[in-house]
């Protein structure tokens, strides 16, 4: 359990997104609301593919797409399942952006 830590809290930030912040943010336009939990979603990959070695980190985008699913039917209507397309598109971009850091910081220490 200690060894997947790092990922168990990314991966909690996660559903504090996708469950608890739409409970805090009625008030807020839903088309920004939803830019903000993509930008946050991308963020959040890009630190799970920075700071986690393990191989777990590549089902990230997957998980993102399949704990969005049933906010779907909480607090939105079912024309909203297509953002789950794109919470795993941006997340796994997010994903590849963080291991091109990872390599550039590793060769970057390699070298010095």
């Amino acid at each position: 359990m200690k060894r997947f830590l790092k990922e168990i809290i990314i991966m909690l930030l996660q559903l504090f997104m996708f469950y608890i912040l739409p409970l805090l943010a009625r008030k807020i336009d839903i088309i920004v609301f939803i830019l903000l939990l993509i930008i946050g979603t991308f963020i959040l990959s890009i630190v799970m593919s920075s700071i986690s070695k393990e191989k777990i980190k590549y089902f990230y985008p997957l998980l993102v797409a399949i704990f969005f699913i049933p906010s779907v039917f909480i607090y939105y209507n079912e024309s909203a399942l297509i953002h789950a397309v794109w919470y795993f598109v941006v997340s796994l971009f997010g994903l590849g952006i963080g291991i091109v850091i990872n390599k550039v910081l590793v060769i970057n220490k390699i070298r010095n």
